[in-house]
């Protein structure tokens, strides 16, 4: 059970920010029409991708197996926790938002969902993770342990050559 439901560490950056562009086109979609059943299926995306990552959201799947492999660059590799807590603060956003569609009408909504967008934007276009800056700063200030993510205080981890450098 513990295998289905992880997430991956690490992750395809490229991959990652296709996950993005895809939620840049439903929030943006759902800013045009106010279908509040995209915001539905939002929160199953998110829902899916915190609790295993792409292997329940169809929106994962794609970019994992069909976009990714196809784009002309080398995968980029990043540590995993940082963007399953990104993942986790769409979800909150997400969920937030079809609460407030469904309890006070699609504005209020709207404006939640404008907030995600911009942070998507942000991932997809130009590789800035909001998310991941936050779980950082969290890690800095110790109210996330070191534990949960090694790479992410040790950069000779993900990038042995600074090992090296570092020795000599």
């Amino acid at each position: 059970m513990r295998r289905i439901f992880s997430f991956p560490n690490p992750v395809n950056e490229y991959a990652a920010r296709t996950v993005a562009a895809g939620v840049v086109l439903m929030a943006a979609l759902f800013l045009a029409t106010g279908w509040t059943w995209l915001l539905v299926v939002l929160v199953y995306g998110f829902a899916a991708r915190v609790a295993a990552g792409p292997r329940f959201s169809p929106l994962g799947q794609l970019a994992v197996r069909v976009i990714a492999p196809r784009l002309p660059v080398e995968p980029k590799l990043t540590p995993g926790p940082p963007k399953r807590f990104a993942q986790s603060i769409g979800l909150l956003f997400s969920t937030s938002a079809l609460i407030l569609a469904l309890s006070l009408g699609t504005l209020a909504a709207q404006l939640v969902i404008a907030m995600l967008l911009v942070a998507a934007l942000l991932e997809s276009a130009l590789g800035i993770c909001l998310g991941c800056k936050a779980f950082a700063l969290l890690m800095r200030l110790g109210l996330i342990p070191a534990s949960v993510c090694a790479e992410c205080g040790d950069l000779s981890i993900r990038y042995p050559e600074l090992a090296s450098a570092k020795a000599s």
